[in-house]
């Protein structure tokens, strides 16, 4: 169900150059989920002049008391069972930006919808009853949000009139939330008393939260920051069709998205062709009206080329700059729906776009029962249950990572004829890659480094990475910090839209201002920054052996700590890679004078583009290229790392002073090298 309160605001009315920003609700069952829906739509002045009354009266002629949730529980089951049965969206307008809010279930039997909800979504409002509190289904919403790389979420704890706006109960509900959160590796934005039944919170406070000073759940609305618009993204057409008339073939589409001109070089993938869009031709056209010569992502267009060139339904229209991945192999998180469950070996149809191909299940891995809220270590994905899978296709087809294109990102399986399971594309292995990718333990690139090293060493940053990305085949990993110098780096790889994997190592102990930063540079740059994680029987092992905080306790706890936190997710980071790009400049410590732009370290090439330039350098190129930049910097924080192991560095002293900053001088610069200096 797909309800744009037609009675009330048409999605013609939203302005097309306001942002436009998608929300999930999410929640147990009868948290209030619709209630405060409706009381949006209320506040926003988004219900024509006399739909509450008429609602009222509907109420009444039945003998039910007025709700708020009537607004949006349209359907007459969904009003005599009380609750919401499907996924439902509804569009408004706040003061900033148009706004789409998907309504999910809170029912558990109705997880599969509320996943479907939640994969649309840049943010979430996960709505907690203050008289009930956290509730099993609270805990199992909040998961699935992390399991859908979801990062942006407002807790909204509701019903504050039933428990007398009592701020220590408020408190107490933050703080429980606010910890299960963290052990799903999510950070909330903000915690909203409100009462949506009677609009406490919603677009103000009133004076029964007078002890409450931080944003009202519209605020909140409009601080989310926006992902890319579809048209900014890389241009995205699968092709749906092929229509010939004499010499004339016009390959028809959607655009998903980017956009494309008469003029432009295309690429045809997984083929590889290319040719120039030669006319679009677009339907109905005025007789009058000339043929466009450009169109934007959300447009079914037919494209002409100057050159006949081989392409087929399911084949994707790209640009030569940013190129769909040819795959044959490809790891997905998928949400599985059919009652015989998913085992390795399974044969299964695999739909991206409108491409079709037969797939063989491979390992099956991280396999989570929502209701349970853990993983386990089952081969076989039952029905309802999530889990990680390797495919192995029968053909070549093109394909997007979700976190860089969430359009064609998605994938769907058939089994037997059904639509069995639906989920995202984590990684791929491009056919170029598994064609130069070495053995595990040697060398991963064929190119020396030293070779690699002379080529690059008198090039500027920017075309250090163009290079480094055409001479070496296979795997390329950014691995950022969020750091002044990363984020030059990273500003660098966006513009060019550079196949580059970027990567975090999120210790869980990072600062709030690196967190906020994150979500900032996603939307600045439009693409995701996958988080790599330490492991959790690590973790566990580590806090036992030292406690919560033991690392203070000595080196040897500090090393143990790091190791787990850092090194080794760095090196499941890497074990695939046949090239790794760092901030590293000369001039930061004694320890890096000698470095170059290229390296060899552990069987792989380590480049760090920034290797010759001063941090006053890097400062100017960030604030002339709007580059966002992490506020401690203005703090004194020359680096950026574990907030328990970073400090500020005090005038005169080297930039890296401030890292693992408790050490003796003979310290390598963090916990990643525990060893004296001079000593490799």
């Amino acid at each position: 169900m797909n309800i744009a309160v037609t009675d009330s605001i048409a999605p013609a009315r939203m302005g097309g150059a306001r942002p436009l920003i998608r929300v999930v609700t999410v929640g147990h069952v009868d948290h209030g989920k619709s209630t405060l829906i409706g009381r949006l739509l209320h506040e926003t002045g988004s219900l024509p002049d006399g739909k509450i009354e008429a609602l009222k009266a509907v109420s009444d002629r039945r003998g039910m008391k007025f709700e708020w949730s009537f607004v949006l529980d349209a359907l007459q089951t969904e009003r005599d069972r009380g609750i919401t049965l499907d996924t439902s969206q509804v569009h408004f307008r706040t003061a900033a930006r148009d706004v789409v809010l998907i309504d999910a279930p809170g029912h558990a039997e109705l997880l599969r919808n509320m996943i479907t909800g939640a994969a649309q979504a840049d943010a979430a409002l996960l709505i907690v009853d203050a008289a009930e509190g956290v509730r099993g289904q609270t805990r199992r919403h909040a998961y699935l949000l992390h399991l859908l790389g979801l990062r942006q979420v407002a807790v909204l704890i509701n019903k504050m009139d039933k428990v007398g706006f009592d701020e220590a109960r408020f408190r107490e509900i933050e703080a429980e939330i606010a910890r299960h959160l963290a052990s799903v590796e999510l950070l909330a934005t903000a915690f909203i008393p409100i009462s949506a039944r009677d609009g406490d919170g919603i677009a103000r406070h009133s004076a029964s939260l007078a002890w409450y000073d931080g944003p009202s759940v519209l605020e909140v609305l409009d601080q989310f920051p926006v992902n890319k618009p579809a048209a900014d993204l890389p241009l995205r057409m699968p092709v749906q069709a092929i229509y010939a008339f004499g010499d004339q073939r016009i390959i028809a589409g959607r655009i998903e998205s980017g956009r494309v001109a008469v003029g432009d070089e295309i690429m045809i993938a997984p083929r590889g062709t290319r040719a120039r869009v030669r006319s679009i031709e677009a339907w109905p056209l005025p007789r009058e009206a000339h043929a466009p010569q450009s169109a934007d992502a959300g447009r079914s267009v037919g494209l002409t080329l100057d050159q006949a060139v081989l392409v087929d339904r399911g084949d994707i229209v790209a640009t030569g700059a940013a190129p769909c991945k040819t795959v044959r192999r490809l790891r997905a998180r998928v949400f599985w729906l059919h009652e015989t469950p998913l085992k390795p070996g399974a044969s299964v149809t695999v739909r991206l776009g409108m491409a079709e191909c037969r797939g063989e299940i491979g390992a099956i891995e991280n396999v989570v029962d929502p209701g349970e809220l853990s993983a386990h270590g089952s081969s076989a994905i039952e029905r309802n249950n999530v889990g990680d899978i390797e495919i192995a296709l029968a053909q070549s087809i093109a394909a997007d990572l979700h976190a860089a294109n969430p359009r064609t990102g998605r994938l769907v399986l058939d089994l037997g004829g059904r639509i069995a399971g639906g989920g995202l594309v984590l990684a791929v292995e491009d056919e170029k890659e598994s064609r130069g990718g070495g053995g595990a333990g040697g060398d991963r690139s064929s190119v020396r480094a030293e070779d690699l090293a002379n080529l690059l060493r008198d090039l500027a940053p920017a075309e250090r990475i163009a290079r480094l990305r055409r001479d070496v085949e296979g795997k390329i990993i950014f691995t950022t910090s969020f750091g002044l110098e990363d984020q030059v780096i990273l500003h660098l790889v966006a513009e060019q839209g550079a196949d580059i994997d970027v990567v975090t190592l999120d210790t869980g102990r990072l600062f709030r201002e690196t967190y906020h930063l994150w979500a900032e540079t996603e939307r600045r740059y439009g693409r995701r920054i996958r988080a790599i994680y330490p492991e959790r029987d690590d973790l566990e092992a580590l806090v036992e052996r030292h406690g919560i905080n033991g690392f203070y306790e000595s080196r040897a706890a500090r090393a143990a700590c790091c190791h787990a936190r850092k090194v080794a997710p760095l090196a499941r980071a890497l074990e695939d890679a046949s090239a790794w790009i760092v901030g590293l400049r000369a001039d930061q410590s004694v320890n890096r004078q000698g470095i170059d732009v290229v390296t060899r370290d552990a069987g792989l090439l380590k480049v760090s583009p920034l290797f010759d330039w001063t941090r006053e350098t890097v400062h100017a190129f960030a604030a002339a290229n709007g580059v966002p930049l992490n506020p401690l910097h203005a703090q004194g924080f020359a680096s950026i790392g574990c907030a328990s192991c970073t400090r500020a560095t005090a005038p005169g002293e080297p930039e890296r002073a401030g890292r693992w900053w408790w050490e003796t001088d003979d310290k390598k610069e963090c916990g990643l090298h525990v060893r004296p200096a001079g000593k490799e």
